[in-house]
């Protein structure tokens, strides 16, 4: 009987031992998650917490200044602080490979500040971060697409700033990009026997992206094309165009060959020297890990202020310091003067 009273006793004792042990250890996953929240939530004053993460960002650890500026934006929401800490938010994202992040960051900002100065920048920011994920010409062109109208939008708000001349340039490369995705597509309809498609892509480079360094090479396309469908009078005429405009172009030597050995001579002999049409060759520039070292400098804040460390004066108190200059140095090779955001 004993026995077996014990026995129907013994999974009784056990769950509330289960159940003592369950609840020792909740108590101490409390403790230890409200030590860490505790330690996450340092209320500091808002310029200390800013050069904290103006200090992290200068010694380039983008994540380690990242988690200082947003603590400036959820202690002091409203504040001058908080739009600047945004800003550095997505530069710090940028300069990190995390374009997706940086490209959030600037919306907020742009949502938030439309017509703020360095509302500019953000608009530029958002560019650079499509353009620095532009791949070759063989892969999915999407971010190219995409930096194309961020771009083109940096131009059309912003005509006389510096950000637009520099994302007048990027145009062209990238311009020079989506051609040659372009002439690839069109060179492998050539070879497998689909001319007619080769030449509505070949045409498009003609009409589309006629100022790009891919320009002679579609010409000369077009004349091979052409020949091979027996459509004399269409090479004669873009085989003229390529000799009037690059005369010692390479490709223009191709399709004067080509011609030549047709029974045709074109009018232009093909030269050495450099074409003088209005058509013109771009270099391509897509050394895209040198351009953080060659993007313009954010604008400067028309009133800036001394940062120092607020010792006596409460966060967002009005006597307190404005986020501005000076802090740690510049890095060096870098472009992006975080003191003027």
């Amino acid at each position: 009987m004993l026995t077996r009273s014990w026995a129907l006793r013994t999974p009784a004792l056990l769950l509330v031992l289960a159940a003592a042990v369950g609840l020792s250890g909740c108590a101490s996953f409390g403790k230890g998650k409200k030590k860490d929240a505790d330690s996450a939530y340092i209320e500091r004053p808002v310029d200390q917490l800013y050069l904290a993460g103006a200090t992290q960002l200068d010694n380039h650890r983008w994540n380690e200044s990242v988690v200082y500026f947003k603590e400036v934006e959820r202690q002091h929401p409203y504040s001058e602080w908080s739009r600047r800490a945004i800003m550095m938010q997505a530069y710090a994202h940028y300069e990190a490979n995390e374009y997706d992040e940086a490209v959030s960051d600037a919306n907020r900002f742009i949502d938030l500040y439309p017509g703020h100065p360095t509302t500019p920048y953000a608009y530029y920011l958002k560019a650079e971060c499509y353009f620095e994920q532009i791949v070759d010409t063989g892969r999915d062109q999407a971010a190219t697409e995409q930096a194309l109208a961020g771009m083109r939008e940096v131009a059309r708000r912003y005509p006389k700033t510096e950000y637009a001349e520099d994302a007048r340039l990027k145009i062209d490369m990238i311009n020079d990009q989506l051609a040659g995705r372009e002439m690839n597509v069109g060179r492998w309809y050539l070879r497998n026997g689909y001319t007619l498609a080769a030449i509505g892509r070949f045409k498009t480079v003609i009409d589309k992206y006629q100022t790009t360094s891919q320009t002679p090479e579609a010409l000369d396309r077009l004349v091979e094309a052409y020949l091979t469908l027996g459509l004399i009078g269409e090479a004669k005429e873009n085989a003229a165009v390529l000799g009037y405009n690059f005369p010692g172009d390479p490709w223009y030597a191709d399709s004067y060959k080509l011609m030549t050995s047709k029974g045709y001579r074109p009018a232009v002999v093909p030269t050495n020297g450099v074409h003088n049409g209005l058509i013109h060759t771009l270099a391509h520039p897509f050394g895209l890990g040198e351009a953080k070292a060659t993007t313009p400098a954010p604008p400067a804040d028309s009133t800036p202020a001394v940062l120092t460390p607020s010792t006596t004066s409460t966060p967002d108190s009005p006597t307190q310091a404005q986020p501005t200059t000076p802090a740690p140095a510049k890095k060096s090779g870098g472009w992006f003067n975080w003191l003027h955001i």
